[in-house]
């Protein structure tokens, strides 16, 4: 059977993949299979690909392209050395670069692909891939659309309609996709994007302070200088790789310019907060693309059953965060954002061989955990909020900080809790560890950096650190993810056996009944935290829209106080609906 690879032509990252006994995987050639869309000339004038052309764009930016995706479907001649090339050819080096990669591994030639493109992609720019491809030696078999691709990645083998909303936010360009899986085929109700916005933009923001700090601190302006800003694209794109999982980086580059003969380096501190602010007008275009998405497809916030991230630049947490609160629930990265895709693709093509396969087995953590810091629950100051740093269904292992500031000036100490569970109150969770961290004296706001690492055996090591002293304390909590005391399993254990057998010990056995009745006198939390919302925003509506939030409410109170929770948990999500209209 002649062989079919899969291939995610990325702006930024590029991948080939291919079945091997009913699995799909991304073929690695001593690397993490992540190919650089990244094309050079070395000295001798020969053609480098990958990461071998992009070690060498610091040196030589004028002989390195970067980002061709985004002229694909273009008449621009792109200057590469001395020469002029089209970008069907540009992107036709990094194919034949995966061809190359694909054919050592499977030792055998490879002519056929299926190659993934943005759903939003014109005819145009669809034709340009095709003929990349043809240049490449590739006879395309299929153009499949990225959100295609990754849905089914995470849902091949699922035999129920779903309806998911695919957010792809890669170097270069960004889409958000609604997906209709139903009997293994997967349907793109709607697709909004841009096809310039990315992590490229983000470094550039990067790089535009950098740019600044150097100006301010040396009267220096070294945005002319390719081989400077070439230096400061790297730093800025390693520093926010960085702040993806801690909540400061340190970017430092030496020599970076000369001034009267003696040389300048750059020493600069950015903060994660720092950074969003710069991102979060580009990020809040993306939710406006979210909900013209849903719009288009006439799908509601409740119907969406998953959220998938995709693209390297949804590792920043703002996104997850922005989506959760749009959308009502977590997304889903256990694939590698900068792998699902090329799984996908991979996926579809051994369907083309008529093999039906699967895709990788990933290790997540089905719990979030957190610490317990002074906040708000509801607009209510309470002592005991819950802070996330490791969400439920991150891929293990995980490693993730943030920084947290002290109350009052000369505190002498914090008591670091350690919390899992998904309440917005750290009491209604599981505690799993307290350590008080004795602190030097320090005014109010002084940061303490924590640090979460939770590794595949579900052992999360804490460390706490003072960032002004760099004192830390340290901690290793060796079951994390079980919820289970030795104790509780024994209990849990014999009761189950004693049901199993028909002798359960009803004295140990819990009553499910009475746990689940509600309170007569309040309402379930869930329901309190939407009519809180809604009044929030009722004085902002329209007359018919107040009118119907207001009869909305009532009826949710009468279900709840007659104990009708269907009917209760129905008109929840009719209001839930409105409320995301509104906003």
């Amino acid at each position: 059977m002649e062989p079919i690879i899969g291939i995610d032509l990325g702006t930024t990252n590029s991948e080939v993949s291919f079945i091997f006994d009913g699995v799909v995987e991304v073929i690695t050639d001593n690397d993490n299979g992540i190919v650089p869309s990244c094309v050079g000339l070395n000295e001798t004038g020969g053609v480098i690909v990958g990461t071998e052309a992009f070690n060498q764009a610091l040196a030589a930016p004028e002989k390195t392209i970067m980002s061709v995706k985004r002229l694909m479907g273009t008449e621009q001649q792109i200057k590469l050395g001395e020469s002029l090339f089209r970008p069907q050819e540009i992107s036709a080096f990094i194919l034949k670069a995966l061809k190359e990669r694909a054919e050592k591994k499977l030792n055998r030639p490879v002519s056929k692909a299926v190659i993934t493109v943005p759903a939003y992609f014109t005819d145009v720019q669809r034709q340009a891939t095709r003929e990349a491809g043809e240049i490449a030696g590739l006879q395309v078999i299929r153009i499949i659309n990225e959100p295609t691709a990754a849905s089914l990645a995470y849902e091949s083998s699922n035999p129920e309609t779903r309806r998911i909303l695919v957010f792809d936010l890669g170097g270069g360009t960004f889409d958000v996709s609604i997906v209709k899986i139903e009997k293994g085929v997967v349907e793109v109700l709607s697709s909004t994007g841009d096809n310039h916005l990315g992590g490229d933009d983000f470094d550039w923001k990067i790089v535009e302070r950098l740019a600044q700090q150097i100006r301010t601190e040396h009267d220096i302006d070294v945005k002319n200088d390719v081989t400077i800003m070439a230096r400061l694209k790297r730093a800025a794109e390693n520093a926010k790789i960085e702040l993806s999982a801690a909540p400061f980086s340190v970017i430092e580059e030496d020599h970076i310019a000369k001034k009267d003969g003696r040389d300048i380096h750059l020493a600069f501190e950015l903060s994660r907060i720092d950074f969003e602010t710069m991102i979060e007008t580009d990020l809040s275009r993306t939710m406006e693309s979210v909900t013209k998405a849903m719009k288009d497809a006439a799908v509601l916030p409740s119907a969406i059953e998953k959220i998938i991230l995709v693209g390297g630049s949804t590792r920043i947490p703002m996104v997850s965060n922005m989506l959760e609160k749009k959308i009502g629930h977590l997304p889903h990265s256990e694939i590698d954002p900068d792998l699902c895709v090329a799984v996908g693709a991979g996926m579809q093509a051994a369907r083309e061989m008529g093999i039906e396969g699967s895709g990788v087995l990933i290790d997540v953590t089905p719990y979030t955990f957190g610490t317990s810091v002074v906040g708000e629950i509801n607009g209510q100051p309470t002592p005991t909020m819950f802070f996330p740093l490791i969400r439920r269904n991150t891929k293990l292992p995980a490693r993730k900080s943030d920084v947290f500031l002290t109350m009052y000036d000369s505190q002498e100490a914090v008591n670091v809790q350690v919390c899992q569970g998904e309440a917005p109150d750290a009491l209604d969770n599981i505690l799993l560890g307290n350590y008080l961290f004795n602190l030097t004296d320090a005014p109010a706001g002084s940061p303490i950096v924590l640090n979460f690492d939770l590794d595949l055996n579900g052992i999360l090591k804490i460390k706490a650190v003072e960032k002004k002293t760099g004192k830390e304390i340290s901690a290793v909590i060796e079951n994390a993810m079980s919820r289970f005391s030795d104790q509780d399993l024994i209990v849990t254990q014999n009761r189950i056996n004693g049901i199993w057998s028909g002798q359960e010990n009803t004295d140990d056995a819990i009553d499910i009944e009475s746990e689940s009745k509600h309170s007569d006198d309040t309402l379930p939390l869930k329901y309190e935290e939407l009519i809180n919302r809604a009044m929030g925003k009722i004085s902002d509506a329209a007359e018919d829209d107040r009118d119907e939030i207001i009869n909305i409410i009532e009826d949710i109170r009468d279900a709840a106080t007659e104990k009708r929770w269907e009917d209760a948990d129905a008109s929840c999500t009719e209001l839930d609906d409105i409320l995301f209209y509104l906003g």
